[in-house]
């Protein structure tokens, strides 16, 4: 009976995790007949969870979504993974993300064998979430969104750019991306003809919504660089591309996504992608990193720092330069900031060029 149990509850698991299974498939995962796995769907159904057969070559399974749908069954690292979210949503950037998730973690923690309850609670006792100042948006624009991302329905909304200015906009859509504390809908503008990203804090919803489209390809096959790269840099007048002499890891620690892009090149050196309006604010994020580093382009960069290295050289030392002896400086690179030698170099075919 025990073993008969304990296979139901993997039948149940399995079910949850992908809706369509083929009977030979589910079988060979529970190890047993393809009768047996029939006499465990028919208990399941008993049990009140609403299972459909699938006809075809070999048949197979489907979990149906309904309001009677009896509680999810989560193992131990799901169940912790589901308080964890929770707990971590109240810094999010949906309105009212933070009281929707102490109420969901309540009814979480009535069901949660006594076990899990405990690791849950110490988890929450322990942690301390930072709630982050500025715009959110309302869950009700989030869910129409993704709707309208899986019907392949067009969509029209008013929206406000960066600089202020309203437009009407008619958008395919096709994905929505969460970057640090920024929910972005990426789309096929109609009207423009070409691929955008929008903030969706800034978008306002029109009705009706407009007819289903045809999906398009993607334009490119790892999305979530070329996103990434429309958030970080694209949009920005300066788009700078350095190299960083410190690996990917230690360079992710200070370069957080929302700022820029970075691709190893070797256990030693990465590249880094970012952007600005300001070439005052790149020398400062680049000075700023604690790495070495080389800048391929923009050429204004270059020249932007060697003038501010002649201004704070001149401010730090107005009887002139002072160079610590014994420690003579490479011509060739910028050693941690614009008060360094800035004399950077551009180099055609350098790595991220």
């Amino acid at each position: 009976m025990l073993e008969t149990s304990a296979r139901l509850l993997r039948l149940l698991g399995l079910m949850q995790s992908h809706r369509d299974w083929a009977g030979a498939e589910l079988a060979e995962r529970l190890g047993v007949s393809a009768r047996t796995v029939r006499r465990d769907i028919d208990k399941l159904r008993s049990l009140g969870y609403p299972i459909h057969a699938i006809g075809g070559v070999g048949g197979g399974y489907q979990l149906a979504a309904g309001k009677a749908l009896p509680p999810l069954l989560l193992d131990d690292e799901e169940a912790v993974a589901v308080a964890v979210g929770l707990r971590t949503a109240a810094g999010g950037a949906v309105t009212g993300i933070a009281e929707t998730s102490v109420r969901a973690l309540a009814k979480l923690d009535q069901v949660l064998p006594s076990r899990l309850r405990h690791q849950v609670g110490s988890l929450s006792a322990a942690l301390v979430t930072l709630p982050s100042p500025g715009p959110t948006v309302d869950p009700s624009i989030l869910v129409t969104l993704a709707t309208a991302v899986r019907d392949h329905t067009r969509l029209r909304f008013d929206y406000v750019s960066h600089e202020g200015s309203d437009s009407v906009r008619d958008v395919e859509p096709y994905r929505l991306l969460h970057a640090g504390r920024r929910w972005y809908l990426f789309g096929w503008d109609t009207d423009r003809a070409d691929w955008r990203t929008f903030r969706t804090d800034r978008l306002t919803l029109r009705t009706p919504a407009g007819p289903r489209f045809t999906p398009r390809p993607l334009p490119a096959e790892d999305l979530s660089r070329y996103l990434a790269l429309g958030i970080t840099t694209q949009p920005h007048r300066y788009q700078a591309v350095l190299t960083m002499h410190g690996s990917a890891e230690a360079v992710a620690d200070e370069v957080p996504p929302t700022l820029g892009v970075i691709e190893p090149v070797d256990a030693h050196t990465c590249v880094l992608r970012v952007g600005s309006d300001s070439l005052d604010q790149l020398a400062v994020w680049t000075a700023a990193f604690g790495f070495d580093f080389d800048i391929h382009e923009p050429p204004e960069l270059i020249t932007h720092i060697r003038a501010l290295t002649e201004r704070l050289g001149r401010a730090a030392w107005p009887d002139g330069p002072v160079s610590p002896a014994g420690s003579p400086r490479d011509p060739g690179r910028t050693t941690g900031g614009p008060a360094a030698d800035a004399r950077s170099r551009t180099r055609p075919g350098a790595a991220g060029s």
